[in-house]
């Protein structure tokens, strides 16, 4: 299995790109439950926290595509580095707005300023797709192994920022996570050996990526995985409280993204011919059926065993997406396109996270796990409705 990862850390300058990445990428994976914690604990209003959480999430939705669109006009070095270093400095200016008590709204604003950064997945994704767009098979094992390293972020980044708020103060968690952002960034565009190269002006086509062809779809279905995993996230909290055993969520929520990591590491070794469109519904798909027995489940320990099943479609789902878009769009697009996709989830989280919570109080924890059924289905649904024509644009 290792063998087929070799091949990708002998690429000169790709393990320095993937280990910045990753880094950086930790550092993303703390800010909204640094923020939470910080929040709650100085405002004692976990209203507000969610409140300035959920608009930090809507301008990195925002953002995501604007600066993918500057990162592709003009470089990653050259698009990406003011950005990085403005974050840090308004990341900086809302630990101390924190920690000074000053007014609700001043957190609103410095943290939806410091939200408007670059995403680090889809530029090292568009490096791995320059480095190896001869090479399809090794282009399928290095996405897989940029999902391993998004699973490993999502795992890592919210422990290390929950353990920096409460071991030393509030806002030591948030601080760390634009210390260890912009750390990874910086190193990562540093390492200027794999940075794709800018297509020239005149040879740009016009318009937007998501206005290609079957682009707009993928988002949408992505969207529809972003609130799997939303409402797994919330749900998993609400049953484990429910049941009076808080920190079996952990567990829980552990196992999902285990299942992931693993299915990613495994999918990167499997070599497919064929519509990707296709594999797209059926990826979407597996990870419904995967999902539906959690309706049928009440024990914690039975859930934690079927989520880490039900999360063994979800990486899949999305390595497929993303090389999908991958396909759509034409390479003077490509890290706009692929950040339209990871906006689609971002924006499916965020919502699939106020919609669960909204439903726990109204059905129960346990019965809410409906919604990401549900969204799971939708996801399915959309993937099948456009296969046909998602198929031909790529």
């Amino acid at each position: 299995m290792l063998a087929t990862y070799r091949p990708l850390f002998a690429i000169p300058g790709a393990s320095r790109f993937v280990a910045a990445s990753a880094l950086s990428r930790v550092g993303g994976a703390m800010f909204g439950v640094a923020i939470i914690v910080m929040i709650s604990t100085r405002r004692d209003s976990y209203g507000l926290a969610g409140a300035v959480s959920a608009g930090g999430i809507v301008v990195l939705a925002v953002a995501g595509p604007v600066i993918g669109r500057l990162v592709d006009k003009h470089g990653q070095r050259r698009a990406s580095m003011p950005f990085v270093l403005g974050t840090f400095l308004a990341g900086l200016v809302t630990v101390v707005l924190s920690a000074v008590g000053a007014p609700a709204w001043t957190l609103f604003v410095g943290y939806a300023v410091s939200a408007f950064l670059p995403e680090m997945g889809p530029m090292s994704r568009a490096r791995w797709a320059h480095l190896l767009r001869e090479e399809p098979d090794a282009l399928h094992a290095a996405m897989s192994l940029e999902q391993v390293v998004e699973e490993g972020a999502f795992v890592l980044g919210p422990v290390l920022g929950v353990l920096a708020a409460t071991m030393l103060f509030p806002e030591a968690g948030l601080l760390l996570a634009y210390v260890v952002f912009t750390a990874g960034a910086v190193l990562f565009l540093a390492e200027r050996r794999s940075e794709p190269p800018v297509v020239p002006h005149d040879e740009r086509p016009h318009g937007l990526a998501i206005q290609r062809p079957g682009v707009a779809p993928v988002g949408a279905a992505l969207f529809m995985v972003g609130m799997v995993f939303g409402g797994n996230e919330v749900v998993a909290v609400a049953v484990a409280e429910e049941a009076g055993s808080t920190g079996m969520s952990s567990v829980i929520l552990g196992a999902f993204a285990l299942g992931s990591a693993l299915s990613a590491v495994v999918f990167g070794t499997r070599t497919f011919s064929g519509s990707i469109a296709r594999r797209f519904v059926w990826c979407a798909l597996a990870m419904f059926l995967l999902e539906v027995p959690v309706l049928l489940v009440e024990s914690l320990w039975g859930l934690t065993v079927l989520m880490f099943v039900a999360g063994s479609a979800t990486a899949p789902t999305l390595i497929t997406g993303i090389t999908l878009v991958q396909h759509l769009v034409p390479r003077a697009f490509l890290t706009e396109g692929m950040a339209v996709a990871i906006t689609g989830l971002l924006i499916g989280l965020a919502s699939g996270t106020a919609l669960s919570g909204i439903l726990v109080d109204s059905w129960g924890a346990h019965e809410t796990y409906a919604l990401p059924v549900g969204a799971a289905l939708a996801a399915a649904l959309i993937a099948a409705a456009w296969a046909r024509r998602i198929s031909r644009s790529a």
